[in-house]
């Protein structure tokens, strides 16, 4: 596949690298550790075609935004897509005893507060543009609304979609980490993107029979993250993670038999994760965060790799890929 190809995001009028450069490792410690570590990544990711930058509030208590947006700055504007999410402010710790009265709220350290209210949503843009320091954001997800479906649809959408009918944004998104809300989002909203993460991958199909059928219907987008299923799919050895915690043995044992297949068709097991969402109609993207130029590099290099046909029928066969599960090279416009 090839990771510069750009591809429309939904109805947006918007078009996105095949392979986009997720945030969230960008506001905690990189190998090398170092600022100027996140400027030669987002150099590197733009020399390899991507185009698609995504951040958040969240993502090191603003640091991640502060980095891209620095590195984002010396790029061409117009070609980029930058994405970033709402329902979470930044606000400081209450002042530790012996503060010294007076104390700037800057020289406090931050917490993540969540508020999916209008007013809530429009301080989030304006604070995460001023972090970012540019003028505007191509994408504005809800971010992880998970137990605030009616303040996330009363308030932070309706906040969103001002925003999109003023021409301030140009999509209207949720990101999460199931595909049971955004399915509810996207039969009662006019949503134009999701941004999934390790829900449809290699190993977790759970988006595939009602989430993805009705973004293909209504012409969402979707941009996967999350395709190594937080490390399981990366190394499936005894201790590998699987959504943030240690893998559960039926996970476990149904990654070894992936790479197993992977195995005999001479293919890293990185290469048929990061390919595999993109043999659904619904997926537009893949979205991979990194902390070095090294893994972006090698990230690069398995979305390239030529993943043979009998790969995936070998997957299916062995029952590791549910029949009618769409995979690369299956639909028409599928590189």
């Amino acid at each position: 596949m090839d990771p510069r190809r750009r591809v429309p995001l939904g109805r947006t009028g918007l078009t996105v690298s095949r392979l986009a450069l997720g945030g969230a490792p960008l506001g905690g410690q990189l190998v090398p550790p170092g600022e100027g570590t996140v400027p030669a990544i987002v150099q590197r990711a733009y020399q390899l075609g991507l185009r698609h930058f995504d951040t958040a509030p969240l993502y090191g208590t603003g640091t991640s935004e502060r980095r891209l947006g620095g590195a984002l700055r010396g790029l061409p504007r117009e070609e980029l897509v930058l994405a970033t999410k709402v329902g979470r402010l930044l606000r400081p710790q209450q002042p530790p005893d012996g503060t010294t009265p007076g104390t700037p709220a800057s020289a406090l350290a931050l917490r993540p507060v969540f508020d999916f209210s209008y007013d809530g949503v429009m301080r989030s843009v304006e604070e995460s543009l001023e972090r970012l320091g540019l003028n505007r954001v191509d994408v504005l997800h809800i971010h992880d609304p998970d137990r605030h479906y009616d303040a996330a649809r009363s308030g932070a959408y309706v906040a969103l979609d001002r925003l999109r009918r003023e021409g301030r944004i140009r999509a209207l998104g949720a990101g999460m980490n199931q595909a049971e809300m955004p399915a509810r989002f996207a039969r009662e909203l006019e949503m134009d993107c999701f941004l999934l993460a390790g829900r449809y991958t290699l190993l977790d199909q759970a988006a595939w029979r009602e989430l993805l059928p009705l973004c293909v219907e209504k012409g969402i987008a979707v941009i996967i993250g999350g395709v190594y299923n937080s490390g399981i799919l990366t190394d499936p050895r005894p201790g590998a993670t699987f959504n943030y915690r240690p893998a559960e043995p039926v996970w476990l044992e149904r990654a070894q038999r992936l790479k197993a297949v992977c195995d005999r068709h001479d293919t890293p097991l990185k290469a048929a994760a990061i390919q595999f969402p993109l043999g659904h109609p619904a997926v537009t993207t893949v979205l991979t965060g990194v902390r070095s130029v090294a893994e972006l590099e090698e990230n690069d290099s398995v979305f390239r790799f030529p993943v043979p046909g009998a790969l995936w029928e070998d997957l299916r066969r062995e029952g590791l890929l549910p029949e009618g599960v769409p995979v690369p090279g299956e639909w028409v416009g599928v590189d």
